[in-house]
């Protein structure tokens, strides 16, 4: 049985449910077209959550700007979906050894597949859509995008998932001054992580500011890169948590102000304003989370 090659990006659950029905006859032109459904779907649920993160006036809303809206996104989802080596390889795989399970275990499936190394393609291509943005709708859009990543930093070390999403729109400008690797691709460190001596994954070398004695300088520094920002979350994490010299800032998370001393006083920054200005950045994150929730 061919498998029609029309448009990956429908959403129709049903249309799923038949490439389910005729992986018995072809399985491997089924695997196929069924991630490249399931990537368009998940594709049009980042569109969408970009759209909602933008405050709309009001003025000009109706049903057809709407429709419109839906279409556009369609348009640039069908444009991420099915590229080589992008997320439908990924979802192929998967597909290919779970051909026998149920449709939701393997939906299930793509979501954690998302997270992985593998899938920071997709991932990008969604941080780089907040370059459009500007204002309160790039933070509300941080916010939305890293919100996952933080909430499992958040059950691994104690620390308020709030508080360490505010550090990484601090450390990285609301993600406009990440740290890039020598191709221009992004290092996903979010933190603005050294890499140490201990460190043995990719590093990303430039140039940054660092205070010594009172006197602001620029030197090369080398800082850890990761293949997604949730890698990025979780390493986060672990250093926090696992690290004795973070063991005070893990104790003293219960407020902003005693988080961001906690940072300083461990020498996490050598910005002597650093816990002030990470204070700062924490109660916007909060105001912004109240105003959107």
């Amino acid at each position: 049985m061919a498998v029609s090659s029309g448009n990956p990006l429908s959403g129709d659950v049903r249309s799923l449910q038949q490439l389910r029905a005729s992986a018995a006859t072809d399985p491997k032109a089924t695997v196929r077209a069924a991630a490249k459904q399931l990537e368009g779907i998940f594709m049009q649920q980042l569109m969408k959550s970009m759209r909602d993160a933008s405050v709309s006036t009001g003025m000009l809303d109706n049903a057809g700007t709407k429709m419109g809206n839906e279409m556009l996104d369609a348009q640039f989802a069908t444009q991420m979906t099915g590229r080589p080596g992008g997320l439908s390889d990924v979802i192929a795989r998967q597909l290919d050894r779970q051909l026998g399970q149920p449709l939701a275990n393997i939906a299930s499936d793509v979501a954690a597949t998302a997270a992985k190394p593998a899938a920071a393609a997709a991932v990008k291509e969604t941080a780089a859509s907040l370059s459009t943005l500007s204002g309160k709708d790039r933070q509300v859009g941080f916010l939305k995008l890293h919100d996952g990543a933080a909430k499992a930093a958040e059950a691994a070390t104690g620390i308020p998932a709030s508080f360490m999403v505010a550090q990484a729109a601090h450390e990285s400008g609301w993600g406009r001054h990440e740290i890039k690797n020598s191709d221009g691709s992004s290092s996903f460190n979010v933190f603005g992580i050294k890499a140490g001596a201990n460190w043995k994954g990719p590093v990303a070398e430039v140039t940054t500011t660092e205070v010594v004695d009172g006197q602001a300088h620029k030197v090369k520094a080398k800082f850890r890169a990761y293949g997604s920002y949730e890698e990025a979350f979780t390493d986060y994490a672990k250093m926090m948590k696992d690290n004795p010299r973070y063991s005070k800032v893990v104790a003293n998370s219960a407020t902003p102000q005693g988080f961001a001393q906690g940072l300083q006083k461990a020498g996490y920054a050598t910005d002597p304003a650093y816990a002030d200005k990470l204070t700062r950045m924490i109660n916007t994150t909060l105001r912004l989370q109240r105003a959107t929730a």
